[in-house]
């Protein structure tokens, strides 16, 4: 059964980059242009994993990721952040994401960290 993944971002580019490299892969792959998109997504099917954009309109990265883990404690969420913005990624680890990358990052840093949160 293939994997189900939710990408998260704002510019639309970088959803489709993340959706053709992770389909690839053998992903099944939902994606969303902003955190209350990405709510309304998981509510709909729990996926495996999350990679969230952090800056994004209407509700960002970590008001997101805390109705996500709201909904399901278990979801590992990747956030996706800009250099600099170290003090929102101390934040989203006292809700509980685990993992983030800074943009603009290696994509096979991210394949690592996905497998390796996916065991």
């Amino acid at each position: 059964m293939a994997r189900r993944m939710l990408v998260v971002d704002d510019q639309k580019g970088i959803r489709r980059l993340l959706e053709e490299l992770f389909k690839q892969e053998g992903f099944e792959v939902t994606v969303a242009a902003d955190g209350r998109q990405a709510v309304e997504e998981v509510r709909k099917s729990i996926p495996d994993i999350v990679l969230m954009d952090m800056k994004m309109p209407n509700m960002n990265g970590i008001e997101a990721s805390e109705e996500i883990l709201n909904i399901s404690e278990n979801i590992p969420i990747i956030l996706m952040t800009a250099y600099g913005e170290i003090e929102l990624v101390e934040k989203s680890q006292k809700i509980g994401v685990r993992r983030y990358i800074v943009k603009p990052f290696d994509i096979s840093v991210l394949r690592e960290m996905v497998a390796e949160e996916l065991g």
